[in-house]
């Protein structure tokens, strides 16, 4: 049984920086997409960021340059270190995975945690 758990959610200011971690047991991290999702409330689930197998990133035009994922295969964690942090950047984040990086920029996932909160306060 394949389980995500993330971590590293809280509440923060306008600009600071927060690491969210993922820690996925059952299976290892290769030959598998990864990747981080958001919601915040009354709005549509967001694509955040998703890294392949090989462990090239991809980013939502809203966190690009701010955001950063990547993996450490050894340890089964997938990590998002975010930056700049601004209020629009409040939502639950989930983790996930699935075959490719462009299924999981369609939520097209086989697995998923159960989110971690993230509020950004001006």
């Amino acid at each position: 049984q394949v389980q995500l758990v993330e971590s590293g959610g809280g509440l923060v200011y306008t600009g600071a920086s927060l690491r969210l971690s993922c820690t996925v047991s059952g299976r290892p991290l290769s030959s598998y997409a990864w990747g981080w999702s958001r919601q915040a409330p009354g709005q549509e689930r967001e694509f955040v960021a998703a890294i392949t197998w090989a462990g090239a990133g991809y980013y939502a035009d809203s966190v690009k340059d701010r955001f950063t994922i990547f993996k450490d295969n050894a340890k089964n964690m997938i990590y998002l270190q975010m930056s700049d942090l601004k209020p629009e950047d409040t939502a639950v984040y989930y983790c996930n995975g699935g075959g490719s990086t462009t299924k999981l920029r369609n939520y097209q996932y086989d697995y998923w945690g159960q989110g971690t909160q993230v509020t950004v306060s001006s």
